[in-house]
């Protein structure tokens, strides 16, 4: 039996936490790891003790917002914003780790992730924000799609 590299393990974890989202429109899972050892996870959806979105409750989709645009716009918090809270409630320092996400982050993600010390990030699937790309050109983050 071959053992996955860390990449891909760490990935995987990220793929199953997703399977925990309860938004109707894209499942996400995040992972934030720090020398080999996972820290915290998130996924997207509602926040606690809010109904899960319905087709007759998603702002995106009554409103019929693009993806990648008014992020602003959405009942749900965001896998990476679910992985951050999560340290912050439970002390844990994210400085300098490296976060796993199923899908790239959106530019609010980017700018919290940066402003919490997180100086990887690694992602599988694209999503169409450039601000999110130049922001985190700009802060030097090392971007890594699996």
């Amino acid at each position: 039996m071959s053992r996955p590299d860390w990449n891909t393990y760490f990935m995987q974890i990220a793929e199953l936490v997703a399977t925990r989202s309860t938004c109707i429109r894209r499942s996400v899972g995040a992972v934030i790891v720090k020398d080999k050892r996972v820290l915290t996870t998130g996924y997207n959806g509602a926040p606690r003790g809010i109904p899960h979105c319905t087709e007759k409750t998603c702002l995106r989709t009554i409103h019929k917002v693009p993806s990648g645009t008014m992020h602003e716009l959405c009942r749900g918090v965001h896998a990476e914003q679910n992985a951050i809270i999560q340290a912050a409630f439970h002390g844990i320092k994210i400085e300098g780790a490296a976060i796993y996400v199923t899908t790239q982050p959106c530019s609010i993600c980017t700018k919290l992730l940066i402003n919490s010390g997180i100086t990887t990030f690694y992602y599988k699937n694209p999503y169409n924000d450039e601000l999110a790309l130049q922001l985190m050109e700009e802060a030097g983050v090392e971007r890594i799609i699996l």
